[in-house]
């Protein structure tokens, strides 16, 4: 007679166990909630005239720093701005002083 406990497979287990995770993960970001800084590299040379939209990340517990991040009108490509570039000091004043307005 054969025994009737069943066993389970460990190997179909662990690649349901890593595709949870990973969809966690995409979630998480698609939500806005980054769990590290996004800017690795930053841009410092003057590319002002190529930007679209300026989006500013503030510092908060996965990021010490603010991030400074450039949408690109021909390709939508998104490029870190380097904060201490003179020219970026100068967008960000323009842009926090037309939220005033």
């Amino acid at each position: 007679m054969r025994n009737s406990s069943s066993k389970i497979p460990i190997s179909p287990l662990l690649v349901l166990l890593a595709l949870l995770t990973i969809t966690e993960g995409i979630s998480l970001r698609g939500l806005g909630m980054e769990l590290r800084c996004r800017c690795i590299q930053k841009e410092r040379r003057l590319i002002r005239h190529y930007i679209e939209k300026v989006e500013i990340i503030p510092a908060n517990s996965h990021c010490e720093k603010s991030e400074i991040i450039a949408t690109l009108k021909k390709t939508g490509q998104e490029v870190c701005l380097d904060n201490e570039a003179p020219w970026v000091k100068k967008v960000i004043k323009r842009m926090m002083s037309s939220k005033r307005l």
